[in-house]
Formats: structure tokens, C-alpha cells, sequence
């Protein structure tokens, strides 16, 4: 009760009906109307469906704007960036865990759409858990921030090292733990067999997709509370770069390799989220300035864009 009452504290209910509303229209309308039936979804219609909930997404600035004012809407146009760049990432483990279960492209949709109203309750929870403890314990927005760094910094040091899911621990436990079919059975999570229930291959990739989620979200939410404590701010920027994370996929899954120096651009953009925290003390300012932090955002994010743009040019180059 307490995480849901910092989450809701401070803004007026009927915002977080407005938005909650949106949210689910935008549910039933991808599910009900958009994507019906296993139909394969193309890059045409993703590359649609993404741009439509960038708009909306940033649009919803519109919103903040005319009930919160010019700070709160540079604060949650700065988050909204880093959630969705962060959801690149996110990107890049999905389609390892589609490749490693030999998903179809027809039923990659399904286990999306479940993944994304886990990702929606998933970060009610952390956000108002992050609330309720920054509330009381101010200064754990320093151990965010000093966790950003350390962040940053491990995925400078890394690079290009790849994730394993053959390798999974979590993988190992479910075989162990519950009947697995060797293969799919269409779109079901689960069949049964001579009275038994077995799981499909399309849930394991269910289940390692939420905690995926889960495991960015220790990165993603700590980065948002060191752009704003607003609980309002944190969980709509988060739900709406997260909204579109599936029409996302399916628009970069196949050109995924073009943005290989953007992991670099992200190393450097948590080391600079999580130092703003102390440059703004070092400055004597109560927080770092939201326009420079939007600034610096979409410098660093631009940067990382061109460079892998630049670097990759010759992918697409016709072979003489």
C-alpha cells in the first residue's frame, strides 16, 4: 500500500486517470485492432506503429506542459529519451532470445504484447517502491547516481561482448523445473498431454523476456529518479517508451547491426545522468539545470546515432 501511495502522491488523480486511460486504449486498440490473429507483422507496419507512439509519446509532453509547467516537461522529454534509447538495448536481447528459441516473426507479437503488461505492472512497482524509499532516505538518490557511474562505466569496459542464453541460469532452472515441449505448439504458452501440462519453448522466451526487462529496469529506473523524483514523470516516460517497444523491435530487428556504436553513446549517457547528481551540488544548485540535461541527452545520443550510421555506411553498400 505504501509503494502505491508514493506512486500516486503529489500529482492529481484525475492525471493518472487520463494517462491510465490512454494506456489502455492503446492496449486494446494494438491488440483488438492492429494485430489480430498470428499474422506476421512487417517493417512497413512497425515502422508505422512506432512513429505513432513516438508522437504520442511525445505529445503527452503537451500534457505535462499545460499542467506542470516548463521544468517537469524538459524533465520528462529528457527521460522519455533515455527510457526509449535505453529500450534499444532491450532490443538486442530480445532478438538473441527470438534467434536462440527460433521464434516466427508471426508469433513474436504475442509474447511481446504479454511482455509489455508485465513491463506495466513490473514498473508500477519499482517506480513507487523508488519513491517511497527516496522520500524517506534522500540521500539513496546518491547511491543511484553513484550506481549509474559504476554502470556506465562497465558497459564502456565491456564493449561488444555478447549476451549467452544457452548459458542462462534461469533457463537451466525452468527445464528443470516444469515440462517443456522440444518444440512449439503454434501460439500457446501451454498444452497438455495425456492429462500432464507442458510448457512451450514460446513461454520460456516469455519469461526470459520479462526478466530481462526487469534486469534493464535496475539500470532504467535509478536513471530516471536521477533526472526527476517525480513519480508522475518517472512512470509515464517510462510506459510510454516502453509502449512502443514492440512495433520497435519489429521495425530495427533486421538492421539492429547499424546501431553497433550505441551501446557507447548509452555507457557515456548513464556516466553523465549519474554525475549531474554531484556536478549540481559541486555548482550550488538545488538540481542540475532539466534544459541542459535535455541538452546533453540528445548531444550525446545524436553523436552515438551518427557515429554508427557513419562506421556501418558500407552494410548497405551495393557490392560492385
Amino acid at each position: 500500500m505504501e509503494i502505491l501511495t508514493a506512486l500516486f502522491l503529489g500529482t492529481p488523480l484525475w492525471m493518472w486517470l487520463t494517462f491510465l486511460g490512454l494506456v489502455l486504449a492503446l492496449l486494446v486498440l494494438d491488440l483488438g485492432l492492429l494485430n489480430k490473429g498470428n499474422a506476421e507483422i512487417g517493417v512497413a507496419k512497425s515502422l508505422k506503429l512506432s512513429a505513432l507512439y513516438i508522437t504520442l509519446g511525445l505529445a503527452f509532453s503537451g500534457f505535462v506542459w499545460a499542467q506542470l509547467g516548463p521544468e517537469a516537461t524538459a524533465a520528462y522529454l529528457t527521460a522519455f529519451v533515455v527510457e526509449k534509447t535505453l529500450a534499444l538495448d532491450n532490443v538486442f536481447v530480445i532478438a538473441l532470445i527470438f534467434s536462440y528459441f527460433a521464434i516466427p516473426r508471426a508469433y513474436q507479437h504475442r509474447v511481446l504484447f504479454w511482455g509489455v503488461l508485465g513491463v506495466i505492472v513490473l514498473r508500477g512497482l519499482m517506480i513507487g517502491l523508488g519513491a517511497t524509499l527516496v522520500a524517506q532516505y534522500a540521500w539513496l538518490l546518491y547511491v543511484f547516481a553513484g550506481f549509474l557511474i559504476f554502470t556506465g562505466i562497465k558497459m564502456l569496459l565491456m564493449g561488444d561482448k555478447e549476451h549467452s542464453i544457452a548459458d542462462n541460469p534461469l533457463l537451466g532452472l525452468l527445464r528443470r523445473k516444469l515440462n517443456v515441449t522440444d518444440r512449439l505448439e503454434g501460439n500457446a504458452f501451454f498444452v497438455k498431454r495425456n492429462g500432464i501440462r507442458f510448457a512451450t519453448p514460446l513461454f520460456l522466451a516469455l519469461v526470459l523476456i520479462e526478466i530481462a526487462d526487469l534486469v534493464f529496469a535496475v539500470d532504467s529506473v535509478p536513471a530516471v529518479f536521477a533526472i526527476t523524483t517525480d513519480p508522475f514523470i518517472v512512470y509515464t516516460s517510462n510506459i510510454f517508451a516502453i509502449l512502443g517497444l514492440r512495433a520497435l523491435y519489429f521495425a530495427l530487428s533486421a538492421i539492429l547491426h547499424r546501431f553497433a556504436y550505441l551501446k557507447y553513446a548509452l555507457s557515456l549517457l548513464l556516466v553523465f545522468i549519474g554525475s549531474k547528481v554531484f556536478l549540481a551540488d559541486l555548482m550550488g544548485l538545488e538540481k542540475f539545470p532539466p534544459a541542459w540535461s535535455l541538452g546533453v541527452t540528445f548531444a550525446i545520443l545524436a553523436s552515438g546515432v551518427a557515429v554508427s550510421l557513419w562506421k556501418t555506411r558500407t552494410a548497405l553498400a551495393p557490392r560492385a
